[in-house]
């Protein structure tokens, strides 16, 4: 664990090196002040307290000339602490941040099937607490490092004042790490238990928030109150674990000095009377000790959280190393209007499963609309994804406009292509931000235009502030229908060359989504759609249409030919109908 936590400090001092060494100068310079004021303390006391006893005034000079003398150690340490503090402070704080942006960056480059094996409170805490624990020990590790400086200049100093006394010191420091060092042991299955216990509580709060219409309308609150209050009284315990142990740990490291400064006295108490040292060494050694308690507890603060920032780095090393990037190309699609798409014998799993589609083959033409047909499981949303590769297939070639996806850059594929998924996300933001989405090209007139063709203009009009109007969270203030719309509205208004539609308005009035699939089929848009359908009214719009049956492409063309002649896609179809009625 000590091997594990130096290297995760020396990975700190890599990245912030003039921070650290800010850090470091400060507090070795406190530290070498503190042995100064040490030895001025013995000087006074020897020299003029004793003396002013004996004859029973002082000079006031000579008291001026040694109150000055300890405001300048005083402003000097003063000086030593801000410098220490400040690159400590900014070391740890540029660290949490330079890596929150590396965690959350690699969250945005992994792709979905990475985020679908890991909760979503799990990333939170990864992104969050994590980062926060890996960088904890930073704070007191220029305090630790000016304090290992300060021990070895204390040591020789004490040499150099006497050998015996400084005996004293040496078994003294010794201990001190020896105890650091079993209570890392001892502490760090704990820490990391409970750094576990951390992201498992998130992870669950985080299900439980989201799921909150569902836990509400089933009447489960009090059993997920229960779930939530095993997951939290099993960190309480860690906790109360971590706490009980560091409660012993301090009290020994605050006896370790007491008790060292104690021999101090015992000793040089005889030494003093033996005439072997005097009392400007005695007062000097002693009150040296009695100051060295605190600089050296920094050294302790550091091993105790090395545990817990072992446990933090590693889970944050998991995202940073993870694997499964979609490498990209670098060749544009700067072709004009519609794009045509094909897909050319793809297979694709999830992960080690079976396949979940197989040898399938079709095109979307340009300008042309094609349907995605089939039974729930038969892989459309699947097509649906790889075609605006948000993952690459196991076998075969997609292509857009003859060039496979995997060549084209990520700008490329992001002007080229949009993804209307079936399930809308609207940002807690304003219409116009949510459909902008920070995009410079798109202007107020883009904003219209999409919203217009998307059938979403006249609710947006009516809104108290139109395109300012703030939707709140998830778009708590619209309908399903109107988030859909936004969202729709947000992928036209990039003016894709190829528009894949997701099942992506099923909350929307029959009547709005033909007036929309009309607008779209119109070429208004100036995109080939590929559109993933259920109603038999949007499938009827489509130029053609692609029948799915267990991940495998089993008939292709228009609407009435296969309604004609596939008894499969006939049945379906009127399923799809009946069901239709039964909703309405």
């Amino acid at each position: 664990m000590l091997g594990r936590g130096l290297r995760v400090l020396g990975q700190a001092i890599r990245t912030e090196p003039r921070l650290f060494t800010v850090g470091v100068v400060g507090s070795s310079v406190f530290g070498l002040l503190v042995i100064a004021n040490s030895y001025v303390v013995g000087y006074v006391i020897g020299h003029v307290v004793v003396p002013a006893f004996s004859s029973g005034h002082a000079g006031t000079g000579e008291l001026a000339l040694i109150a000055a003398v300890f405001l300048g150690l005083s402003a000097l340490r003063v000086a030593s602490v801000f410098g220490r503090r400040l690159g400590a402070g900014f070391m740890q704080f540029r660290l949490q941040a330079r890596y929150r942006r590396a965690v959350t960056s690699r969250y945005l480059s992994l792709p979905p099937a990475w985020h679908q094996r890991h909760a979503t409170g799990t990333l939170l805490s990864n992104a969050n607490s994590d980062v926060e624990a890996a960088f904890v020990p930073i704070a007191p590790l220029p305090f630790a490092v000016g304090t290992i400086v300060m021990i070895i200049a204390a040591v020789v100093a004490l040499f150099f004042t006497d050998p015996v006394l400084a005996l004293v010191g040496v078994t003294l420091f010794p201990a001190l790490f020896g105890l650091n060092f079993v209570y890392s042991r001892a502490m760090s299955p704990r820490q990391i238990r409970a750094q576990r216990m951390r992201a498992k509580v998130s992870a669950v709060a985080h299900e439980s928030f989201d799921g909150a219409l569902v836990v509400k309308t089933m009447g489960r609150e009090a059993d997920e109150s229960r779930r939530f209050g095993v997951f939290v009284t099993e960190l309480r315990d860690a906790l109360i674990s971590v706490g009980r142990l560091r409660g012993l740990f301090d009290p020994l490291m605050d006896a370790l000095p007491s008790l060292g400064t104690l021999a101090v006295l015992l000793l040089g108490a005889w030494r003093l009377e033996s005439g072997a040292i005097t009392v400007t060494e005695l007062v000097t050694v002693s009150f040296l000790f009695t100051v060295l308690a605190f600089p050296v507890r920094a050294i302790g603060w550091v091993v105790a959280e090395l545990p817990r920032s072992v446990a933090g780095w590693e889970r944050v090393q998991a995202v940073l190393s993870a694997t499964g990037d979609l490498s990209y190309g670098d060749k544009t699609a700067d072709a004009e209007g519609a794009a045509e798409l094909r897909f050319d014998r793809v297979d694709f799993r999830y992960g080690d499963g079976p396949l979940v589609l197989r040898d399938v083959s079709f095109a979307v033409p340009r300008g042309k609309t094609v349907a995605l047909v089939g039974a729930t499981g038969s892989g459309k949303s699947t097509i649906a994804s790889l075609a605006v590769r948000l993952m690459d297939p196991v076998g075969g070639q997609i292509l857009l406009d003859d060039t496979e996806l995997p060549s084209l850059s990520e700008a490329a594929l992001a002007r080229a292509e949009a993804l209307v998924p079936q399930i809308p996300f609207i940002f807690d933001d304003t219409i116009r931000g949510n459909i902008t989405l920070d995009r410079p090209e798109i202007s107020d007139k883009s904003v219209r235009w999409a919203l217009d063709l998307a059938q979403a203009e006249k609710f947006v009009r009516n809104l108290p502030q139109e395109l300012d109007t703030a939707v709140g969270e998830r778009g708590t203030s619209l309908s399903g229908g109107q988030r859909q719309r936004i969202t729709l509205a947000r992928a036209l208004a990039g003016k894709p060359r190829l528009l894949v539609l997701d099942d992506a308005t099923s909350a929307v009035d029959p009547r709005v989504e033909a007036d929309i699939l009309a607008a779209l089929r119109g070429n208004d848009a100036g995109a080939s759609i590929l559109v993933v359908a259920y109603r038999r009214a949007t499938i009827a719009l489509a130029d053609e249409v692609v029948y799915l049956e267990q991940g495998k492409v089993v008939a292709t063309g228009t609407h009435a030919e296969l309604l004609a002649g596939h008894q499969g896609y006939s049945d379906l179809v009127t399923a799809y109908e009946k069901a239709e009625r039964v909703e309405a």
